[in-house]
């Protein structure tokens, strides 16, 4: 055993895991969902984390023509969808001792530069012509603009003709798909750990999930949403309260993030497992432009616990006006499998690598289960303050 300094004093746990076991117990979840054997879901994660410069690689190669590249699973591989009709012959790499099978289609009407300057641009005009604004994001599978709309604007013109309107404002493929919700906020310290606070506005108590620890100079402090209450506390394993003072929030286009200090230094690390008894040591980032379509993530919410799931993509902008207005194509959307109200600012993570934060979700009708979720990239910390990493 060995003891962590938190707030409130020196509290006993286990060791945290190092890249390899937090990986390997990502795998297991993975497996467990997917249906794989425990070492196949293991080899596909270490494929997943190894092939990020083989990717990012051939997104310079083929910057002139890259439509969308994604990862697909079971077994691992690259999908690259380019425009034109000139062919490139399919690839197999070595990475990390084993092949894999780079495919590529052609044909795309739109290359993916194109579709997300498209989102940006007429993200106002689209929103102008329906009822609710949608979420919208760029699927790299199939090299479209998806707008998720509303049943209510869905029946009000059915078949191709929404489609087809969205794709004359927009110049660029649109395929339209329908969620029954609006999006919403999600609204021992480490990451993943409890923050609750009173919202002046009502006088209720709130609940948020610790994102990671950052520093700046010699200042500690934990992330996580800004739209969670300003003044927060974290209460230890005897239950006893240290308020966490409010130190900044940015939320507006591309950033939900608050800053709340620590009086004693944090370590740079989270809780990962549901139960809150497993710490893994933060060993770097992931940055936004090197996250695929296809790649699984994990995140700790303190209303849903521990999931691991598959990127949608990572130009989505979530419906509503979560951004003190409408959102910029910059936040990364998850398929689930679950999230909830209180999972915001929860960090999102595999083996010891931060991705970034939960913001806010969408959810499916009748069920209410959660469509997806989507985080902020940890590029998008606020200026001067650093990931803390072990």
């Amino acid at each position: 055993m060995a003891f962590l300094l938190m707030p409130g004093g020196l509290r006993a746990q286990a060791v945290p895991l190092d890249e390899h076991a937090a990986l390997a117990l990502d795998a297991a979840e993975y497996a467990a969902t997917s249906g794989q054997t425990l070492a196949a879901a293991a080899r596909e994660l270490v494929l997943q984390e190894a092939s990020v410069p083989l990717t990012d690689a051939l997104k310079v190669e083929f910057a002139d023509r890259l439509a969308g590249l994604s990862v697909g699973h079971a077994p691992f591989r690259i999908d690259i969808l380019l425009t034109g009709d000139t062919p490139v012959a399919d690839r197999v790499v070595q990475v990390a001792g084993s092949p894999v099978l780079v495919r590529f289609r052609t044909g795309a009407y739109a290359t993916h530069q194109q579709l997300v300057v498209a989102l940006a641009l007429h993200q106002t005009e689209i929103r102008a012509i329906l009822t609710q604004p949608p979420g919208m994001g760029v699927d790299p599978r199939i090299g479209a603009l998806v707008v998720m709309v509303s049943p209510a604007d869905a029946e009000a013109e059915p078949g191709d003709a929404l489609r087809d309107r969205i794709a004359r404002i927009a110049g660029v493929p649109v395929r339209i798909a329908t969620l029954d919700a609006s999006d919403a906020d999600l609204a021992d310290l480490q990451g993943g750990a409890r923050l609750t606070g009173i919202d002046p506005a009502n006088g209720r108590r709130y609940a948020c999930t610790g994102g990671f620890a950052v520093r700046r100079g010699e200042a500690s402090a934990i992330v996580t949403a800004a739209h969670c209450p300003d003044n927060l506390a974290w209460t230890d394993a005897e239950r006893r309260e240290h308020p966490l003072p409010f130190l900044g929030q940015w939320g507006w286009g591309y950033q939900d993030v608050q800053v709340n200090g620590s009086p004693t230094p944090l370590p740079p690390a989270f809780w990962s497992d549901t139960a809150k008894t497993i710490s893994r040591t933060v060993t770097g980032a992931r940055s936004r432009d090197s996250t695929r379509g296809g790649d699984i993530l994990c995140h700790r919410g303190e209303r849903t616990g521990y999931s691991c799931a598959e990127v949608w993509t990572p130009d989505f902008a979530p419906a509503g006006d979560l951004c003190g207005g409408g959102c910029t194509p910059t936040w990364v959307a998850v398929r689930g499998p679950t999230c909830r109200s209180g999972d915001s600012g929860g960090p999102v993570f595999l083996g010891g690598m931060a991705y970034g934060i939960v913001k806010g979700g969408s959810y499916r009708g009748g069920d209410d289960s959660c469509a997806l979720y989507y985080y902020m990239s940890v590029d998008f910390l606020p200026d001067g303050w650093a990931l803390a990493t072990g």
